[in-house]
């Protein structure tokens, strides 16, 4: 069973994401499963893969590891035996440019699609969820030195195992529902905006919203005869119907 959960936002140290997080170990339908962790996108910090070890090792019940990219030399076979070997996959926040590229130069992003038809749960906050779709709206240029502090999105390809153009951090950053509406009058197919403490659940095929706090929703974006149109998407249903230009 493939398996996708994309959050769109939220503090995993403070346990803001904790419902959702619960429900990404409780889908490997193992008592203690094998986490995987990779803190690419933030420079392989050391601190984040505490935080990881700290809410989905002690708190969660995994045993976990890590695959740092950048601060570790790793033979390929190494890093195919972390990812292959996995239960679930959980990738950090932070630059999503700079992670893909990197994922690219060692081959993890064909790794990623094999654990993706292998069934072992692909998620991830952020960057972390951007990662899964064909496209994303990524603020990755607030990461270049020397970067004005109102930027503008740009759109990132990422492994297109899901076939649509997805925004994180919705809510707390007001300014990414005029960048997503933007970059869907350039960009073929259906936009998806995903709250902070919102998680979108594709498994073959269906999907589900996931959320650790009430308010929180999805909403899907696109554009029709030169008119942006969006609006929440329904709790559950088939992909394929999400990824419709109706409403």
């Amino acid at each position: 069973m493939r398996t996708v959960v994309a959050i769109g936002g939220g503090e995993l140290k403070d346990l803001e994401t904790l419902t959702i997080d619960r429900k990404i170990v409780k889908l490997s339908r193992k008592k203690r499963p094998k986490a995987l962790f990779l803190a690419t996108a933030s420079n392989d910090a050391a601190g984040y893969r505490e935080t990881f070890e700290k809410i989905y090792g002690k708190k969660l019940g995994c045993k976990t590891d890590a695959l740092f990219l950048i601060r570790e030399k790793l033979s390929q076979k190494e890093r195919e035996r972390k990812v292959l070997s996995a239960d679930l996959i959980y990738v950090g926040g932070g630059n999503t440019l700079r992670m893909l590229r990197i994922w690219k130069k060692y081959g993890v992003d064909k790794l990623l699609k094999r654990a993706y038809d292998k069934g072992i749960i692909l998620s991830g906050l952020s960057a972390g969820a951007i990662c899964w779709f064909r496209y994303g709206s990524s603020d990755a240029r607030r990461f270049v030195k020397g970067a004005k502090k109102k930027i503008s999105f740009m759109r990132v390809s990422g492994l297109g195992l899901l076939p649509c153009t997805v925004s994180p951090h919705h809510i707390r950053e007001k300014n990414r529902e005029r960048g997503l509406a933007e970059m869907m009058k350039r960009t073929p197919g259906v936009g998806l905006a995903i709250d902070d403490n919102a998680a979108l659940l594709v498994q073959d095929g269906k999907y589900r919203v996931l959320r650790s706090r009430p308010e929180t929703k999805i909403e899907k974006v696109f554009q029709r005869n030169g008119k942006i149109i969006k609006y929440s998407i329904p709790e559950s249903g088939l992909l394929d119907t999400l990824l419709e230009k109706s409403g």
